[in-house]
């Protein structure tokens, strides 16, 4: 009798499937069991394909790409189906893949099966939709938890919670590779000071997770006789755990086997193609996992030993001042930026500080500051002024510019070197030249944003000074310089606009955000609360409190951050006047409004709003007046001074014109002349003042009242006007 007809007797056909030339042979009964009506022939992929039940049919290819990957059967249980989609049979097929040019050929047998009766264990069953549906959904839920983890302790933590749809294992360890020797990344299930399995072992050793590990192949282990069998050296060690099943599946990644992955059962598990296809599934998004969270690991230490190398240490202090830093990368990439900071000893004795930010969030940004803080270091260590050590580092960034674009059209490789040449980048940046001893602070700006002084009591102060633009741009750009005095207790914040804009904040959302910070802190200037207001500003920003505090921008952007505080020590005055200093040029009309803002600022608790209200109006009034009237600048200073609920408040504002201000009587249609008729109503004394070159213009307001011994008239001296206006 012909083997043909043995088979046929047990109503069992054979195939060979050629994926290559999408023809599929069949001999007489396994075209039979597939309701094909020539008999014995040659088809096509899309006339078997009809046959069998759509939902059987996906699940064939995993099933055939499980084999081929494995080197071993490929089995499944599928329903063939007439014309008409009526179910005829349910079929098994044995089939072992074989790779032929690239592409496999399938040869096996087609076996009808009785349908399963409801005491048939889960083992032997059909797949049925219910087991798929929890599959898929195991399969969702693992790859996003995996996909979430940003570490490889977090995606071990993730693999020993896995709990797979029917079969799910109770002991588990993940193996890796380091210097030739198999070592347990993580476990679970075991005790870890039993030994046994997880003690790192050579890869030659005669153990089911070395020759995963060498071959690429998984290993499916059903039963402990299977077990002892194959690894009767291992065995005496492995029989104490008490497991009945094993299964050892590789972790791969881009064709190169990294690890293992071990599934241990305490039930006899047959490894059906199905539970196979699910461990291979999650093997492969463990491997994936382990490998973002290796180069996540590898990229957060490359990035801190790159800002530890750039970031100064603040060195032993400066005499008489407390300075604290922060520098906080962003949340993306590299974490690598351009932000910087820097404490630099000047040949003078005094001592400069530099804070700074390159444009972009990238590796390049990253060099380009360490280059500028190098090139700002050799400039102020030769002793330069603040504006020459701005000028000569905006040069020195515009010289790079033009070697890099240089470089770029090189003839040798234009096109590559035009790809990696992203531009020109600019740099804003701020040094400020401290001298300890007094507490004189020169600043020259670039671009950057603006200091903030907290003063002694707790008053909070955005200082506006001149600037020019960003380093980088205009190689002959001048950068004016911004003299100011720190006295005792006083703090200046200098950061860059990280600190303010991360969140969805713009700058004056952000520095409202950042100045009920600077209000809020109740401690002295010394190191230890400084380092306590550093460690606040970082928190208003980055901490949890910050999810609530968004800014009005639609997007939560994040910025790299950099922060500096230098406070000076010292005893404040008991009655220590609070002062502010403006500049108002004749090119820079809009800072008309920060001089307003300022004086709201210094008096944020004055007693009678009302006098805030005129302070504000005449000091909008005067300075407006010298813009239009006179071709230079109006110098602002004012000063509260006394104690809380008897302050006087004095604004002078001085320019060079020696015309002096009369006072007219306007009527109703006229547009100026007014200037003096206010003073004249809302202060409490006025007056203006001749001086060599120019004159002042000043006025005093008394909260509530005049404080003890507030002049009755005008000081000596020649000047116009009387507190009663006369």
């Amino acid at each position: 009798m012909r083997t043909e007809d043995v088979l046929a007797a047990i109503a069992t056909g054979l195939w060979s499937w050629d994926n290559a030339s999408g023809t599929v042979s069949l001999d007489a009964e396994a075209a039979r069991l597939l309701g094909l009506p020539s008999g014995a022939g040659t088809f096509t992929q899309a006339a078997v394909r009809s046959r069998f039940h759509p939902v059987d049919w996906n699940e064939i290819y995993g099933v055939v790409n499980l084999a081929v990957a494995e080197d071993t059967l490929a089995e499944a249980r599928l329903r063939v189906v007439d014309e008409a989609g009526r179910v005829l049979r349910t079929v098994r097929v044995r089939s072992k893949p074989v790779i032929e040019a690239g592409d496999y050929k399938l040869t096996g047998t087609l076996q009808e099966v009785a349908e399963p009766h409801s005491g048939t264990t889960a083992a032997h069953t059909p797949v049925t939709g219910d087991w798929r549906r929890s599959r898929e959904a195991f399969l969702l839920d693992a790859g996003r938890a995996l996909a979430e983890a940003r570490s490889t302790a977090e995606v071990l933590r993730v693999a020993a919670s896995l709990s797979m749809p029917g079969f799910s294992p109770d002991g588990l360890a993940v193996f890796g590779i380091e210097g030739g020797r198999l070592n347990v990344l993580g476990q679970h299930g075991y005790d870890p000071d039993d030994g046994g399995p997880f003690a790192d072992m050579p890869l030659e050793t005669e153990y089911p997770a070395a020759e995963v590990i060498r071959t690429g192949r998984a290993l499916y282990i059903a039963s402990p006789g299977e077990y002892r069998r194959r690894y009767p050296t291992i065995w005496p060690v492995i029989e104490r755990f008490g497991r009945r099943s094993w299964a050892f599946v590789p972790l791969i990644v881009a064709g190169r086997t990294m690890g293992a992955w071990m599934a241990a059962f305490r039930h006899p598990v047959a490894f059906t193609p199905d539970e196979r296809s699910v461990l291979t599934t999650v093997a492969r998004m463990l491997a994936q996992a382990l490998a973002r969270a290796g180069v996540a690991e590898n990229e957060r230490e490359l990035s801190r030993g790159l800002q530890r190398s750039m970031m100064p240490s603040l060195g032993p202090g400066i005499p008489g001042m407390s300075v604290a830093a922060r520098y906080v990368p962003t949340g993306g990439g590299l974490q690598v930026g351009g932000d910087w900071y820097d404490l630099i000893p000047l040949p003078s004795g005094r001592i400069a500080l530099v804070i700074g930010d390159v444009q972009g969030h990238d590796v390049r940004a990253a060099g380009l500051m360490g280059q500028l803080r190098i090139a700002l270091r050799a400039y102020a260590s030769e002793g330069h002024r603040p504006d020459a050590v701005l000028s000569r580092a905006s040069r020195f960034l515009v010289g790079l510019h033009e070697y890099a674009e240089s470089e770029a059209y090189d003839d040798g490789d234009v096109v590559g070197r035009i790809g990696s040449y992203s531009g020109p980048r600019f740099a804003t940046c701020l040094y400020l030249e401290c001298d300890p001893a007094t507490g004189t602070l020169d600043i020259a700006r670039a671009g950057h944003p603006d200091p903030a002084i907290r003063m002694a009591d707790g008053t909070v102060i955005l200082r506006p000074t001149a600037g020019g633009l960003p380093l980088g741009i205009d190689p002959d750009t001048d950068y004016p310089t911004t003299r100011i005095a720190l006295e005792p207790g006083e703090t200046i914040m200098v950061c860059t606009d990280g600190l303010l804009e991360t969140g969805g904040h713009d700058l004056q959302s952000g520095w409202d955000r950042i100045r009920a910070v600077l209000e809020e802190h109740r401690g002295e200037g010394d190191s230890l609360e400084l380092e306590k207001l550093a460690d606040a500003l970082v928190q208003a920003v980055h901490g949890p409190a910050s999810h609530y505090t968004t800014g009005p921008l639609a997007d939560r952007r994040e910025d790299d951050i950099a922060v500096l505080l230098l406070s000076r020590l010292g005893k404040p005055a008991r009655r220590a006047p609070r002062r502010s200093v403006l500049t108002v040029a004749q090119a820079e009309p809009e800072r008309l409004s920060v001089a307003r803002q300022q004086m709201r600022d210094l008096l944020h608790d004055w007693a009678d709003g009302e006098q805030i209200d005129s302070a504000v109006l005449m000091v909008s009034e005067i300075v407006t007046n010298v813009l239009v009237h006179t071709d230079g600048d109006a110098l602002l200073v004012a000063e509260a001074a006394g104690e809380h609920g008897s302050r006087r408040l004095r604004v002078e504002v001085s320019d060079a014109s020696d015309e002096l201000p009369h006072k007219r009587r306007p009527g109703e249609m006229a547009s100026s002349g007014r200037g003096l008729v206010l003073m004249e109503m809302l202060a409490d004394a006025w007056g203006v003042n001749p001086r060599g070159e120019g004159k002042s213009i000043w006025f005093e307001l008394y909260e509530p009242g005049p404080p003890e011994g507030a002049p009755e008239v005008l000081p000596p001296g020649p000047s116009v006007g009387s507190p009663t206006g006369s």
